[in-house]
């Protein structure tokens, strides 16, 4: 059994994270952060779920790049081969989805 306080996690640098689950190849982890990511592809899909603040997610379709403004609540889903970065707006907490060992 595990309880994760997310409004009080805050780690010593942006982007690190808490390891809540691996099921089956698969992580969920808890993301602190107040700076951007970088362009990625990830090696499978992944879940990206802001729990608190807001997330500025830019991502590239048919070559032409988009941004979507997720707020508390809202969820992003990047399918396999979907190139994208999260910039937020202040700080967030961000629950994570995806194949163990992705980018």
């Amino acid at each position: 059994m595990k309880i994760i306080r997310s409004k009080e996690f805050r780690p010593a640098k942006a982007w690190q994270a808490v390891d809540i689950a691996s099921m089956n190849g698969t992580t969920t982890r808890l993301h602190w952060t107040d700076q951007p990511y970088k362009w990625h592809v990830n090696d499978g899909e992944e879940v990206f779920a802001v729990l608190a603040g807001a997330v500025d997610m830019h991502y590239r379709e048919q070559g032409r790049e988009k941004v979507a403004r997720l707020e508390a609540g809202d969820i992003f889903f990047a399918g396999v081969g979907c190139e994208h970065v999260a910039h937020p707006v202040g700080e967030a907490r961000i629950l994570v989805v995806e194949k163990e060992g992705s980018v």
